[in-house]
């Protein structure tokens, strides 16, 4: 019942931008906290930003923060990461996840996405 599609990523330069986005259904999405983390090739998930569903507080990872702004749509069931002055340690595969930054660590990928590609390389 629960589907998360992420949609945006791509190959992009250095200190180029993307807008990820997540589309998603089968669950009362302005209800939860919902949180973006990614994957590294040979790393372990590494989480990226959170927004509260009570509120739209957001928090994120120090080595994003500035740079990435997560943001949501709750009428269109949407969750977003608009990320800016990319730099090649953020190369990874990106996913949407259900819940909190401790509650998807957690959940060991079972209310992730199947995630995006976002590479940056020269």
């Amino acid at each position: 019942e629960v589907h998360l599609e992420e949609s945006g990523g791509g190959l992009v330069q250095p200190g180029g931008s993307l807008r990820l986005s997540c589309a998603a259904s089968g669950f009362s999405f302005g209800s939860f906290d919902m949180t973006w983390v990614r994957q590294a090739p040979g790393k372990g998930p590494e989480w990226v930003a959170t927004i509260a569903a009570a509120g739209g507080s957001t928090e994120y990872a120090d080595s994003v923060k500035g740079r990435f702004t997560i943001s949501a749509d709750k009428a269109r069931n949407s969750l977003y990461l608009e990320m800016h002055s990319l730099k090649s340690e953020d190369t990874a595969v990106y996913h949407c996840a259900i819940g909190d930054r401790d509650e998807v660590a957690a959940s060991d990928g079972l209310y992730w996405g199947q995630g995006t590609q976002v590479t940056v390389s020269s």
